[in-house]
């Protein structure tokens, strides 16, 4: 949660606040460069939590009120502030700036461009490394007096926002309003995730970590808290990648799942309550994010993340022994799917020696068609030919199980 404090001058800075379990924490200043000796008044994140968008009347701008983004570093700290330049900012003011969940649609009040009256809202949008040109929002959102502060809901069917505005009974000087769109031409392109993690044996909530990775290039797009008290999260993601999802806590196995949004991909809201298993003798979890090539047991850079998941476990708990194995779907001959499905485990314990974990403490087995998901004859049964192939494929897995703890 983001807070404007007045300074003693006139000036002013950005706050922020923390939900931890079901309670706010004290307001913190944000650090330099995002505040700084002049005035800073609205701040938002964008959906990986590592690009911060902000308000400043700096030296050095564009004149008056500037919008500026900040990119956090490795180290956790922000990068140097960046102006977003002469197309969205002008010489006069830019205010109440808010990045949609879509990763790339900016809306913003400005009493600069071509506008109605006082503040009005307006957006662009970041495409082909570029900002386009500000589109002004328009009646009845926008009128002659400030309309500031809009932000739009995921599904992009709500907006809210505050105005001044006298063509309707209003409570104060300026109140808070809502606009339905009822006819969304261009939906946001993104899956809101969202859910619960939980103990599977007591149900308690989990304050778990859940990393999402770009399989695509095998990049940490961001990260998240689940919720100390409740469990509960939710996680933006733009359609057009594939994403590997792990979902881990201390003294549990890990949880992990593959979600490819094709860039066709309008928005979609998806359920996903995560239980975590404790680490006991005989517990197993799918890799889902394991991937090899076509008919061999070559690994894919994109498997290397969930892998390393695996090397961390193990470190964490050095008493650790798995079996690391690997399953086919029904389809080529019986012989060639166990040895296809012994080299493919093989492989995974190659890559987890090579990172240091003692080979005493891997098992590679393969167990081609062995051990199906879904039996031939429950796939027969199934109507479409799209529904028995995802039944073929999550056959086709990897997964480890404790041996030893």
């Amino acid at each position: 949660l983001f807070i404007y404090r007045d300074g003693k001058n006139g000036d002013g800075d950005i706050y922020f606040s923390e939900l931890k379990g079901k309670k706010w924490g004290e307001p913190q200043p944000m650090p330099k460069p995002i505040n700084s000796r002049g005035q800073e008044t609205s701040a938002c994140f964008d959906y990986t939590g590592n690009v911060i968008y902000f308000v400043s009347d700096r030296d050095g701008g564009e004149g008056g009120r500037d919008i500026y983004k900040s990119v956090k570093q490795s180290d956790g700290t922000w990068g140097e502030a960046e102006n977003l330049g002469p197309i969205i900012n002008t010489e006069y003011d830019e205010d109440a700036v808010f990045m949609h969940p879509d990763g790339k649609t900016l809306y913003f009040s400005s009493n600069g461009h071509n506008n109605m009256g006082g503040f009005d809202v307006f957006k662009s949008v970041y495409e082909n490394g570029k900002w386009s040109k500000p589109q002004n929002l328009g009646y009845p959102i926008n009128t002659t007096d400030d309309d500031v502060s809009f932000v739009l809901t995921a599904s992009g069917e709500y907006g809210y926002y505050t105005s001044g505005r006298i063509d309707v009974k209003s409570y104060g000087k300026r109140d808070i309003y809502k606009i339905a769109f009822l006819d969304i031409i261009n939906r946001p392109k993104l899956t809101l995730l969202k859910g619960t993690v939980t103990d599977r044996e007591t149900g308690e909530p989990i304050a778990a970590t859940i990393e999402i990775y770009d399989n695509t290039n095998n990049e940490l797009v961001s990260t998240y808290t689940a919720n100390s008290a409740t469990g509960k999260f939710m996680v933006s993601l733009p359609s057009g990648k594939d994403y590997g999802i792990n979902v881990s806590a201390p003294g549990y196995l890990f949880y992990s799942e593959n979600i490819n949004i094709p860039l066709e991909s309008a928005f979609q809201e998806v359920e996903k309550n995560i239980q975590l298993d404790k680490l006991k003798v005989g517990k197993k979890v799918q890799l889902s994010n394991i991937f090899y090539d076509y008919n061999s047991a070559k690994l894919r850079e994109s498997s290397f993340n969930e892998l390393d998941k695996v090397v961390e476990l193990l470190n964490k708990n050095p008493k650790l022994k798995i079996e690391i194995s690997s399953h086919t779907d029904s389809r080529g001959s019986n012989a060639y799917n166990l040895k296809l499905s012994q080299e493919r485990a093989q492989s995974c314990v190659d890559y987890l020696v090579s990172k240091g974990i003692d080979k005493s403490r891997l098992i590679a087995k393969g167990y081609g068609e062995t051990r199906p998901l879904i039996t031939d004859e429950e796939i027969n049964k199934l109507p479409t030919d799209e529904e028995k192939e995802a039944a073929h494929q999550k056959n086709r897995r990897t997964e480890f199980k404790i041996l030893e703890n």
